[in-house]
């Protein structure tokens, strides 16, 4: 189990975020906490943020009308939160983000919904150019808090050995 805390002295821990190469396995499963409910302000600024204006994630007559009933959140939206989730324990030690594949969206978001995460760890190898830096992939999902998956991708991120 990694240490989450580093002891600075006899009384006094600093937390320690992000695992060391070493301490990635291929096959672990790691459940990212804590969850995040995504509220209209979230969903309505991140569309005004990155200038989506699509009906279905601003206008809640149009929403209303579509097979949805109710405003969707952005998915890019819900990729940042997912992905931001994983960062703590997985990548908080990367040098750099390399990657992302196979970004699947598999149920829509609402306003409301609490979204959680986990990510299994794929592969690890060590750098072809620099022996000293790893490359870690990991598959990540998204969950709704009715158990829903709404989202996985795959990422890979280079890490210090």
């Amino acid at each position: 189990m990694p240490p989450l805390l580093k002891q600075m002295d006899d009384q006094r821990f600093r937390e320690s975020p992000g695992l060391s190469y070493e301490e990635f396995n291929a096959g672990d499963i790691y459940e990212h906490r804590p969850g995040r409910t995504i509220t209209e302000t979230d969903s309505i600024w991140h569309s005004l943020l990155c200038m989506n204006q699509h009906p279905l994630h601003v206008n809640r007559d149009y929403a209303e009308s579509t097979e949805f009933g109710k405003i969707v959140v952005s998915s890019s939206l819900t990729l940042g939160i997912i992905a931001g989730m994983t960062v703590n324990l997985l990548s908080a030690k990367a040098i750099a983000n390399l990657g992302w594949e196979e970004i699947k969206l598999q149920s829509p978001v609402f306003v409301g919904d609490t979204l959680y995460a986990e990510s299994e760890i794929l592969a690890k190898r060590l750098s072809k150019s620099d022996p000293s830096r790893g490359v870690v992939t990991a598959k990540s999902r998204g969950i709704k808090d009715d158990g829903t998956q709404c989202l996985v991708f795959t990422r890979s991120f280079l890490i210090k050995v």
